[in-house]
């Protein structure tokens, strides 16, 4: 139980950074289309607006998860891989737009921070945790008969000083 708490707390630390970079990119992308000189190209259609920005961040974080946060995992790049990751991605934007759709169309918030807490933040952390757990059992998934110790746990034990 132990080698599985520290093995995803390592692995959820470098997922959160890199979800950080795409976190930004989605926050930056959304605010320009929507929000840029106070009113945006796309300031009336908000949902639209944060589907461009979360594809934007998606780019981003594939790579990252895909290099660095599930290194560890062997298997290449394949297009199931690939459409594995775009249908945990669809199921995480429409996390982001419901939340978004709710807070501007049923509880009628339209402002800036509005949008940002309702479709940035608290979309995109539901999102996050959807993301996590369907990345790591389905779309990147060991190998059968992989030794389930991390890359990062190998690699961190051998550059341990030694005394």
């Amino acid at each position: 139980m132990r080698d599985f708490l520290i093995r995803n707390l390592r692995r959820g630390g470098i997922f959160l950074a890199i979800g950080g970079l795409g976190f930004v990119i989605d926050a930056v992308v959304y605010n320009v289309l929507v929000f840029a000189g106070g009113s945006g190209p796309l300031h009336s259609e908000p949902l639209l607006a944060k589907t461009i920005a979360v594809i934007a961040g998606l780019i981003v974080t594939y790579s990252g998860n895909k290099l660095l946060t599930y290194r560890d995992r062997k298997a290449p790049i394949s297009w199931g891989q690939v459409v594995r990751y775009g249908v945990v991605n669809v199921l995480a934007v429409l996390v982001q737009l419901g939340c978004l759709g709710f807070s501007r169309y049923v509880l009628g918030f339209d402002t800036p921070l509005a949008d940002n807490i309702s479709g940035t933040l608290i979309g995109q952390a539901l999102a996050t945790g959807l993301r996590y757990v369907l990345y790591t059992l389905w779309v990147f998934p060991h190998s059968p008969g992989e030794d389930p110790i991390t890359f990062i746990e190998e690699h961190h034990e051998d550059s341990a000083p030694r005394s």
